[in-house]
């Protein structure tokens, strides 16, 4: 079912008419009974009218419609759906006219959705009443989806805590209404869905061998260095999920990303030695390629001749000392070099 746009007339000039009607009417009861006091028989016919219109009067009143912007009133006459009033003014429509929101009472957790129903507070008397004013109009703007921080298995296997906000609004008030049962409930179910399918493809961080991407060739995608990606990849998951439902999804975000609880420590452990290794390579290769260049310079300056074994003792030398957490103590060597 799509969306139509109900023409609805002005409410202002209609809401005119029926005050002067009433006011006409209490004005007809009014002169039916003076004529009847003066024992005129024609007095029954006013006070007949007034008292009618009266009654049957009040109804009209309850076709007036005022929409704000960015809200939308969808309405359906004996079960039919008649259309949607979605631009901001004042409306008469018929006064037998439903609305229809199965999610007004709905509120996404953790949301900057707000509540559609208010109370009011009525003073009688003296007495205070809570009244329970129901809005069933449906929000046009772009709403704020966080829902909460789930547990993930990553594609290694690893349990992670993530949290997404996503940023979406409705496009077509009929799917949202008629499509699905509650079209909030629905899409805070979709997110949740979508998010753990995306998840379990990319690994935590960068490991090598893993296929990201689909095309069969392993790939540098993880989820704390690829967020962007992985963020994407969930909002169109989402998108062609709430389709048939109405909705838009603007944007999505990672909000958190973490490693769960009872692996953190470990987790933690490895990466610090991870670090320590890729350190420790960087020092070596650094080394290394300064032992060569001192090699290279005595050999080219012509500064001291040296056979195999004093080579290899003084490149031993060298390394401890490039190589060594901590400063080395020179000796200084008087006698000859053999």
């Amino acid at each position: 079912m799509k969306e139509k746009t109900l023409r609805a007339q002005r409410g202002m000039p209609l809401l005119t008419l029926f005050v002067l009607l009433y006011l006409a009417a209490i004005g007809l009861i009014v002169l039916g009974g003076v004529l009847l006091d003066s024992q005129n028989a024609w007095g029954a016919l006013p006070l007949t009218l007034g008292v009618v219109w009266s009654v049957i009067g009040v109804f009209p009143f309850f076709g007036f419609k005022i929409i704000k912007p960015q809200e939308a009133l969808v309405l359906t006459l004996f079960g039919k759906y008649t259309g949607t009033l979605n631009e901001a003014g004042f409306y008469f429509v018929n006064p037998f006219s439903s609305s229809v929101n199965p999610a007004y009472k709905t509120r996404l957790g953790q949301s900057g959705d707000v509540d559609r129903s208010a109370n009011s507070t009525i003073k009688i008397d003296g007495a205070t009443m809570q009244a329970n004013i129901v809005n069933k109009k449906i929000s046009l703007k772009v709403m704020t989806l966080n829902n909460s921080k789930q547990k993930v298995n990553d594609v290694l296997g690893n349990p992670i805590e993530i949290g997404i906000a996503v940023m979406w609004k409705v496009t077509d008030t009929a799917k949202a209404v008629f499509n699905v049962d509650n079209y909030k409930e629905y899409l805070s179910l979709q997110c949740d869905s979508a998010l753990r399918n995306i998840v379990r493809i990319y690994p935590y961080d960068v490991n090598p061998g893993i296929d990201t991407t689909g095309d069969g060739e392993p790939d540098e995608g993880s989820l704390r260095g690829s967020s962007t990606l992985v963020a994407e990849r969930i909002r169109k998951e989402i998108q062609d999920k709430v389709e048939n439902a109405g909705l838009e999804i603007v944007e999505a975000r990672i909000t958190y990303l973490a490693y769960a609880p009872e692996i953190a420590a470990a987790m933690l452990q490895r990466q610090q030695a991870s670090a320590i290794i890729d350190a420790r390579k960087m020092i070596v290769d650094g080394a290394v390629g300064m032992v060569e260049m001192a090699l290279e310079k005595l050999n080219e300056n012509d500064v001291v001749k040296l056979d195999e074994e004093r080579k290899a003792a003084m490149v031993s030398n060298l390394l401890v000392v490039l190589c060594g957490n901590k400063d080395a103590q020179p000796i200084v060597n008087s006698g000859s070099l053999y």
